[in-house]
């Protein structure tokens, strides 16, 4: 049981300089333990939570100890319970956040509670960063336009969103149009220090989205982890984590005249993917970080997913101060963050000698070498400088098919296809731009850059030169501050001259929400298409050429159109299906592609617009008006009830079954006897192949019942806006276009065999067949299962499916964390073995034999997996901690979250 905080006896108060006192705080110094000093600040958070959250129950003295002794412990990869001072929920992924708690109530209510227990615990921020489809892009309308549809869309998901910010004690809810989640989190819901009812201590944040990690460039600890990690720490439960290591990275200088930040993160980006930082803590030092502004830092750290790194961290110094009044935040919040960082020293004043921090590796970069570049074809991180350009681009074209190429055959490289576009003659080659996009919380964060796309656009309209009409060109900021400067500066007009127009806030192409071009074009890029049948892409030789890549679609065009995009995401078929290279440019690079040309730019004549353009009035206005919504948020009608009136016809908000039949009892461990193999995949298998996301194809399960549930094809929105729908995500889990299921034999899809039929059928008919006939299934993997962006349905689909272990070489953490999360067995082969190796078809039934008690399991232990064929092998439990064993006895953390609560009387 909980017990009183030992560490109280180092409990200070913090005085105002002019009287009176801010609060009180855990002082690290008064520890008197010279480890401490050497800690880098981004491990100090750790620190600071241990020390306030310690009970010796859920947080323990020899956990603070580890993190204190941090120099030796981290490489042994130790175990540490992390509490967040707060949980960021994106739309997408507050939907079933928000319908777990529903029910959770719901459940409480039946099991005799008080359901009106279930709030977060800790503060929720839930902004709805609506994804807008770019259906409008060259018009004036294009922001109203947009809105109108999606809220024609999303009305019902929106209205439940609303119904849980008033439902919900410790939960903000920032409507939609307000900005992209990542921006709105940098400008306005980053406290950078709490002071919760008098206690200071610093912000960190996780969040539901990988990019969450934009909020470190302002001192912040944050990261993404999966919807159910995030659930459970708004739960109030810690999160296990494996105490990181910590790359410092030096920076020195200065950026030269006409290199963006931009260029600056492809570079740092590019030295850390080839250090190797994954599962690590980049810490940012030096005397160059004095040149960077807040805005260059965030985009830095914005980036973290695409070098790797769980964040990319900057510690708290004058330029963040800076920022903080440039944003609004008031005077005395700016000196009680200075003074509470000064007295815990995590402060950082380069006025001052500075005490060396030790980390585990370390990096240097001079920013003065820093040089125009951009990133492509097919990933962020292959950076390409602009000087290189053009032969970068060849050699794509000649290379086999993989990351750097296309394998286009030299006779076929000087193509034109020519077409009509609305009546006026038109031309395309190969690496043409066909989409250009200033879009993404990566690069609208930055005045700097945003400033110096306008400034581009407005010397391209006085040189009288123009954009081609097919070129689909938008500008999606993250914020509305942007579109607040660009007008003061009195230099939007010039991007919209151009096509630049204003589509939305919130994120738009890098998400595949680019909309369609225009059917001339489309039909130039892919009348002359190559046909990858099945038996090619079941080809050895093939596959091992990035089959994940040739199976895009089945259909890949001859003429290899491109995009430009400022986002930072630019995986093939991620975009647009028919633009097959994709480059990561900087805004005023795009504008530059869409001309087909470069323009110079002055980096001191940005400085100069930026400084009398940006000012801290334009934070205020557009963060008051998130407090009043917008018109239509405002006309939502919603239940002021605190239990949510299920509609049982809704497409958009059912009820899941998590809690059907729950009793106070945990079910305890259970092990599995003769399971079906639902699916046999080899290594790499990542949560885009696992969650339902993107568009809903016409002929699959999901749109069989939407169909059936009267909504028309025209209506059947995405995925993403129907993850409040638990029977449309089960129909979308393992529907990716893009799969291998080695019961397939070779044949790419969302399918799989039934196997005591030998029927083909998609996947979530088979695992159906399986649950009717009470049949368990397990799923057979290689290395990096549930690699990428962990989701809540890779984990979530599964468990509705019927799957009740996942046997792989290895896994992603937090997709790992997940599976347990959901009450899904996970398991590893021994070193050396797989499926193949020992002669597993995926055909044969499976056993898992754990311990009938919970308390006999450990952490790691071995078991034996036994088959119908005769084999039988050895494999590791992953169940990494006490508290996930805990999870599981009670079949999922939601489970043990409501039966805890009852427990204890709360």
């Amino acid at each position: 049981m909980a017990s009183a905080n030992p560490f109280n006896s180092i409990l200070k108060t913090l005085e105002k300089p002019g009287g009176g006192e801010f609060g009180k705080y855990y002082s690290l110094p008064a520890l008197n333990d010279p480890r401490i000093d050497k800690l880098p600040y981004s491990i100090k958070i750790l620190l600071e939570s241990a020390i306030r959250n310690c009970d010796d129950f859920q947080v323990k003295s020899k956990d603070v100890e580890k993190i204190i002794d941090w120099e030796n412990t981290s490489p042994k990869q130790v175990e540490i319970p992390f509490k967040p001072a707060r949980v960021l929920l994106q739309d997408f992924t507050g939907v079933p956040a928000v319908v777990d708690l529903a029910c959770m109530r719901d459940a409480m209510n039946k099991l005799g509670g008080d359901s009106n227990k279930i709030n977060p615990l800790v503060p929720v921020d839930l902004v709805i960063d609506h994804s807008v489809q770019v259906d409008v892009a060259r018009s004036e309308n294009a922001v109203q336009a947009n809105m109108e549809l999606e809220f024609q869309r999303n009305k019902e998901r929106f209205a439940f969103l609303k119904w849980g910010s008033s439902a919900f004690d410790n939960m903000l809810v920032v409507p939609p149009g307000s900005g992209i989640v990542h921006q709105v989190n940098l400008e306005y819901l980053g406290r950078v220090v709490f002071n919760t009812n008098g206690m200071l201590y610093p912000d960190s944040v996780v969040g539901t989205d990988s990019h969450t990690t934009m909020i470190d460039g302002l001192g912040v600890a944050g990261w993404g982890v999966g919807g159910i990690e995030a659930e459970a720490a708004m739960l109030g439960q810690p999160m296990s984590m494996v105490l990181p290591g910590v790359v410092g990275f030096k920076l020195l200088g200065k950026l030269r005249d006409g290199v963006t930040a931009t260029d600056l993160v492809l570079t740092v980006t590019q030295m850390l993917r080839k250090h190797g930082v994954v599962g690590k803590f980049v810490e940012f030092y030096g005397e160059g970080m004095s040149e960077l502004s807040l805005a260059d830092r965030a985009t830095i750290a914005n980036m973290s997913p695409e070098y790797g790194a769980t964040m990319g961290f900057f510690p708290v110094d004058h330029v963040t101060l800076q920022y903080l009044q440039l944003t609004g935040r008031s005077d005395e919040t700016i000196a009680m963050i200075e003074s509470y960082l000064r007295a815990i020293k995590m402060f950082v004043d380069y006025n001052e000698p500075q005490i060396d921090k030790v980390y585990s590796s370390y990096l240097e970069l001079k920013l003065e070498e820093v040089e125009p570049c951009i990133s492509g074809p097919k990933r962020p991180h292959d950076r390409v400088p602009l000087k290189e350009m053009k032969e970068d681009w060849h050699a794509c074209l000649d290379n086999k098919v993989g990351f750097k190429g296309f394998a286009i055959p030299k006779e076929s490289q000087n193509k034109v296809a020519k077409f009509s576009f609305h009546g006026t003659p038109a031309e395309l080659r190969h690496g043409d731009v066909v989409i250009a996009a200033i879009t993404s919380c990566t690069n609208t964060s930055n005045p700097s850059v945003m400033l110096g796309a306008a400034l581009v656009a407005k010397k391209a309209c006085e040189l009288g030169l123009e954009v081609k009409p097919w070129i689909k060109t938008s500008l999606a900021p993250g914020s509305g501050v942007v579109t607040k400067y660009l007008q003061k500066s009195g230099l939007q007009k010039y991007l919209n001259q151009l096509g630049f127009h204003i589509v939305g806030y919130g994120c738009t192409t890098c998400i595949g929400n680019s909309g369609d071009i225009d059917e001339s074009v489309a039909s130039a890029i892919s009348e002359n298409g190559k046909t990858f049948n099945e038996n090619i892409l079941g080809c050895p030789c093939i596959r091992m050429l990035e089959a994940d890549i040739l199976a895009v679609f089945y259909m890949l065009p001859d003429m290899v159109a491109a995009a430009v995009l400022s986002g930072n995401r630019n995986f093939e078929g991620r975009v647009h299906p028919l633009t097959r290279a994709n480059y990561l440019a900087s805004p005023p690079l795009v504008v530059a592609y869409a001309l087909a040309g470069t323009t110079q730019r002055c980096s001191d004549e940005v400085a100069n617009v930026v400084q009398s353009s940006v000012l801290p009035d334009m934070f205020k206005a557009t963060y008051e008006a998130i407090t009043k919504g917008n018109p239509m948020w405002n006309e939502l009608s919603v239940s002021s009830s605190s239990l949510y009136a299920w509609n049982p016809t809704s497409t958009y908000i059912h009820e899941p079954p998590y809690f059907k039949d729950m009793s106070m009892s945990p079910p305890g461990s259970h092990g599995v006897k003769d399971a079906y193999c639902l699916l046999n995949f080899g290594d790499s298998i990542t949560t885009d192949h696992i969650s339902p996301a993107g568009s809903i194809h016409k002929d699959s399960p999901a749109a069989k019942y939407l169909l059936e549930h009267g909504v028309d094809r025209r209506d059947f929105n995405s995925y993403g806006s129907r993850r409040g729908n638990d029977e449309i995500m089960a129909r979308g889990t393992f529907a990716n276009i893009r799969i291998v299921n080695k019961l397939l034999k070779g044949e790419v899809g969302p399918k799989t065999i039934h196997i005591p039929t030998g029927e083909k059928l998609s996947v979530y008919d088979v695992a159906m067949r399986y649950k009717s006939a009470g049949q368990d299934t397990v799923i057979l993997a290689g290395a990096e299962y549930g690699s990428g962006s962990s989701r809540d349905w890779a984990a979530k689909g599964p468990m509705l499916l019927g799957v009740k272990a996942v046997i792989a070489k290895s896994f992603e953490r937090i997709h790992r964390s997940n599976l347990v999360g959901m009450g899904i067995i996970p398991l590893c082969f021994k070193s050396g073995e797989d499926a193949d190796t020992l002669g597993l078809t995926g055909h044969e039934r499976y056993t898992i034999n754990l311990p009938s008690s919970v308390n006999e399991i450990r952490p790691g232990q071995d078991v034996t997996v036994t088959t119908d064929s005769g084999k039988s092998f050895a494999c590791t439990v992953r169940f990494d901690t006490e508290v996930e064993l805990a999870y599981f006895n009670h079949g999922g953390i939601l489970q043990y979250v409501i039966r805890n609560l009852i427990g204890s009387k709360q």
